[in-house]
């Protein structure tokens, strides 16, 4: 009778009965729903590496822009979903791993900077075996789908919760104050380029729109026009077959270009000669190869297996530039001039004339033909910052062992080519025996000093012409100082040092036109004034002066702020000091907030480090207080703020990605593209860009790319190709950012480059 009377109800039961049910089933799913995300939330080991809540319970009208550059810290919302796919979905994703060959889910992890592997003393620990010629495989634990049941939920709902508050805390600050917050702020703070998006439309520097060093160099090379057609689901590595083999450098090893050079008197044969089509093969490891030793420890010593060439500790060995010790090679800290130590050599210079006053009046300088570069590694001692170059020549690796040690270095020549820096940005600039004819051919080397020496700067010379009486000397001495004579430069003092029984001459770079114009010939002659001192990307060497500037709101006018107040301080000559400061305060924010916290990199195992498209160093800038170097790039086609970078204490160089790196392969812990890669797409071809950044990066190496959602997913799609492994994955409004970490694997199938084989 029962089921009678309820069956008359349309098939429903009595109120009470249905009001019971449901809430038991409700409660039941809640408590399930708890515990389950709990265990969820457990296995984060730092709720600040995905989320931090800005404290600011006061938030004024003057300081909210400040208030959205601090908080960079990165948004959570994470997902698991097919490694090969991109949607319009928000999405954080932290993978560790090798990535899997079909398109299985895999296990959301956050990496640990703490349990990254570390080495000890003298170099590595006992586990070294486990990082040489492999890959360190990070462990995981998989469900039947391979999805773990937290990590679903972690994806969900603690997504929502995390949005939900810190939609709500935005929104209650901003109702203190007055102020409308659009909910895609805190995410634009994050994922906007800082000064990229803004150099193009933005005031100029002096006058006029905002040049590139394509439009200033007018002898540059084509910029290469491939089109791109990519599988973005399918790329094929090879392992380049080279002459060079693990050293390839694909625009010094062109041995097909460099036969057919009609001269070489000129060292046109250590100039840049760039194949035709950037090489899209993976450069090979040295055979043993290990993680690098940890800067300090690093200055005096590396793994010889790293960079296996004892060529040069037998021929300067005397000289204390380098030696082999055991599986090590180890750097005394001497040079050709300075036998018995650089910082004494260093210190000798600045009391020989104490106006150059290291790290502060003279805080970024240019050593030419550095050797080893224990001159520039022992200035970061006095708060100096040496750009150091050498060619690649007979003296087999002297950069690549400068690069290993943790010293900046680039591979350049003074051949027949403007160095790719702008003019009238060195504080100093110094020549240790550095073996460059200064006095030949109207002292036209010496003229291209003259246009990167800032005016009032120093140039240091201490080569065997300064203290030697022989009669070739002598007669060098001779011609030097009625060159630099001519160039009106003032002969200041010269220095000696007995200890390592050298002398160095000291010049200055006139500050005024007044000696120029006095002179009763015009020997070396004054440039043109249609020629563009600060064009510098393959434009010919010329053999005159420029003009110094004297107008109070030219640069060059003034000497910079000392160090390190002209780091923060815009230049005066730029006529968007605005956009500089607000430039500085979002990097400080977006690497104190996000890359320090959130990107799973041990920092105390980054050194070298590279700003593939910096715009006015601010991402360098904020990076002073760690022990590390940043080379800033300006590449050929982006506005040249490189001036602007050296003003502010920092050193760069120009480059056209489209073409190789002037550094050895294995060069660089960090590289950091902010929106780089969608400009290269347009006129290179991307998968040989990613090719160069493979080269250029160390094992274990960390790229960080920030950019358009499209681009984000092709780099993405070709890291996973190379196995790299994704760190951090975020896309929102169609600006992404991305975090990836370089493996040890190298493919097996070889390709000849016919242009590298000697």
């Amino acid at each position: 009778m029962a089921q009678g009377r309820y069956s008359q109800v349309d098939g429903r039961k009595s109120s009470t009965y249905c009001s019971t049910i449901p809430i038991v089933i409700f409660i039941t799913f809640c408590f399930v729903g708890i515990w389950t995300l709990m265990s969820s939330i457990v296995p984060v080991q730092n709720s600040d590496l995905i989320y931090q809540e800005a404290v600011n319970p006061t938030v004024t009208e003057n300081s909210y822009r400040q208030f959205k550059d601090s908080f960079g810290s990165f948004p959570v919302d994470s997902t698991n979903g097919d490694g090969n796919t991109r949607n319009d979905q928000d999405r954080v994703k932290m993978e560790s791993g090798n990535i899997p060959k079909n398109n299985q889910h895999k296990v959301v992890t956050i990496q640990n900077p703490d349990s990254e592997q570390t080495e000890s003393e003298e170099g590595l620990d006992e586990n070294e075996s486990d990082w040489v010629e492999g890959e360190k495989k990070p462990k995981t634990v998989e469900s039947q789908d391979g999805i773990k049941q937290e990590d679903k939920v972690l994806s969900e709902t603690v997504r929502e919760m995390i949005d939900k508050n810190h939609d709500k805390h935005l929104e209650k600050n901003a109702s203190e104050n007055g102020i409308k917050i659009e909910e895609k702020d805190w995410v634009s703070e994050l994922l906007h380029a800082g000064a990229q998006s803004k150099l193009l439309n933005n005031t100029t520097p002096q006058n006029g729109a905002w040049s590139t060093q394509a439009i200033e160099s007018e002898n540059e090379k084509e910029s290469q026009q491939s089109s791109i057609t990519m599988n973005l689901s399918s790329y094929s590595w090879k392992l380049c077959n080279a002459t060079a083999g693990p050293d390839y450098i694909p625009c010094l090893d062109n041995w097909q270009a460099i036969r057919k050079l009609p001269s070489t008197s000129h060292y046109e044969h250590r100039e840049r000669h760039c194949p035709d089509e950037a090489p899209t093969c993976l450069v090979p490891l040295q055979k043993g190869y290990r993680r690098p030793i940890k800067w300090p420890q690093s200055r005096d010593q590396i793994w010889y297996r790293n960079v296996p060439h004892k060529e040069l500790a037998d021929f300067k060995g005397g000289q204390n530039w380098v030696k082999v010790t055991g599986e090590y090679l180890t750097f005394p800290g001497g040079g050709t001039q300075f036998k018995h130590g650089a910082l004494h050599y260093i210190d000798l210079i600045q009391k020989s004339l104490p106006a150059i006053a290291w790290g502060k009046r003279s805080h970024v300088i240019l050593d030419v033909g550095c050797g080893v570069a224990s001159f520039g590694g022992y200035l970061f001692k006095r708060d100096v910052l040496a750009m150091s170059f050498a060619p690649k020549d007979e003296h087999k690796a002297q950069v690549q062992f400068a690069l290993e040690r943790g010293i900046p270095a680039i591979l350049s020549v003074m051949g027949t080519k403007r160095l790719p820096f702008p003019s009238a940005v060195f504080d100093l600039v110094h020549c240790s025996r550095c073996r460059v004819p200064w006095h030949i051919e109207g002292g036209k080397l010496l003229l291209e000093l003259n246009r990167v020496l800032r005016p009032g700067g120093y140039f240091v010379w201490s080569a065997t012409p300064v203290y030697r009486k022989n009669p070739e000397d002598s007669g060098i001495w001779k011609a030097m100082s009625k060159l630099t004579k001519s160039m009106c430069w003032d002969l200041v003092v010269i220095g000696k040092d007995k200890l390592n029984g050298v002398s160095a001459a000291i010049y200055r770079k006139p500050t005024s036109n007044e000696c120029y114009d006095e002179r009763l010939q015009n020997e070396p002659p004054l440039c043109k004034e249609s020629d563009d001192p600060d064009a510098a990307w393959n434009v010919a060497m010329q053999a005159c002066m420029h003009r110094v500037p004297v107008n109070a709101s030219e640069r060059g006018s003034r000497w910079p702020e000392q160090w390190p107040q002209r780091l923060e301080k815009p230049p005066y000559w730029l006529h968007s000091p605005e956009d500089f400061t607000a430039d500085y305060n979002h990097w400080k924010g977006v690497v104190s907030q996000s890359y320090l916290k959130g990107m799973g990199i041990s920092w105390s195992s980054v050194r070298n480090v590279m700003d593939m498209k910096a715009a006015y160093g601010g991402f360098a800038a904020a990076m002073k207080d760690l022990e590390v170097w940043v080379m800033n790039v300006v590449p050929i086609d982006s506005p040249d703020t490189l001036p602007i970078i050296y003003e502010r204490g920092l050193f760069g160089i120009y480059h056209d990605w489209c073409e190789s790196f002037n550094t050895y392969p294995r060069s660089y812990d960090l590289l950091h593209a902010d929106h780089l890669f969608s400009s290269l797409k347009k006129r290179c071809n991307l998968t040989a860009v990613i090719a160069e950044v493979d080269r250029i990066l160390r094992p274990v190496g960390k790229l960080i790319v920030r950019d358009n959602d499209e681009t984000i997913g092709e780099v993405e799609n070709m890291a996973k190709s190379l196995q790299w492994e994704i760190l951090f994955s975020y896309s929102k409004d169609n600006e992404g950012l991305l975090c990836v970490q370089k493996t040890w694997w190298r493919p097996t199938e070889m390709d000849t480059i016919m242009s590298a084989i000697a």
